[in-house]
């Protein structure tokens, strides 16, 4: 049955350089404009990526936070968890991270990985992925309301681009660090991890907490859709 990523239009695009370039400007500029509100707030904020390997969540965390003061700005990049961490409950890692009042938190994979990577490659048993969609919802209820402002995206490539990236990244000496054994590995179960995904959206697209579907493929409109999500949610939450 098709799901919501097959619904997405991958072929949206911004073909213009320089349009893509001024917009993506403007739209940093209100970002800065915003965290000077979200500083001077009692709350805080909270950016969570997910999507395939190679969909463009590093570039478009670097459009979010290239002009704004790196001094209240942290971006986690969540690997496997280490020891500390794996003797703990799975969502631990992540509470010892949220931020404090004024502060801007930005994850590369999340808590989310226990209903996705998590569960297509066994790391946990069935019970405890589907436990996790209600921990993981009232986790997040208790974050906005005790005044996080969190946003969700999910950016989509097709399985041809992924592809496509990769081969370019392994040809490439200054981007051979971004690419893995692990992600060739991911990349055979493309189809579980599609599923896992298809399946984790309406058990936690929430109210307070909805997701963002971003059309990857074509890199400069991912970006500017994200950016322009961001500023249009800041707006609502702080005024202009």
């Amino acid at each position: 049955m098709p799901g919501l990523l097959s619904e997405l239009d991958l072929t949206k695009q911004i073909e213009d350089k320089s349009e893509y370039r001024e917009r993506v400007q403007d739209l940093q500029l209100n970002l800065l404009h915003f965290q000077r509100k979200i500083l001077e707030s009692k709350r805080n904020v909270i950016l969570v990526f997910e999507g395939p390997d190679a969909a463009g969540k590093g570039g478009v965390i670097k459009r979010i936070t290239e002009k704004l003061d790196p001094r209240v700005v942290r971006v986690y990049s969540i690997i496997k968890p280490t020891e500390e961490e794996y003797r703990r409950h799975y969502l631990w890692r992540f509470w010892t991270k949220v931020p404090a009042q004024g502060e801007i938190a930005i994850f590369d994979r999340s808590w989310y990985g226990r209903v996705l990577v998590e569960r297509v490659e066994g790391f946990c048993t069935e019970k405890e992925w589907r436990r996790a969609y209600d921990e993981i919802n009232a986790m997040e209820k208790a974050l906005v309301d005790g005044g996080s402002v969190l946003l969700k995206f999910y950016l989509h490539i097709s399985k041809e681009e992924q592809l496509r990236r990769f081969e370019q990244r392994a040809a490439d000496p200054y981007k051979h660090w971004k690419i893995s054994d692990e992600d060739w590995r991911n990349r055979k179960k493309w189809k579980e991890h599609i599923e896992a995904a298809e399946e984790m959206f309406p058990q936690t697209w929430t109210k307070y907490a909805p997701w963002t579907l971003v059309e990857s493929e074509f890199k400069y409109y991912a970006r500017l859709k994200v950016l322009k999500t961001l500023v249009k949610k800041f707006t609502q939450e702080f005024g202009e």
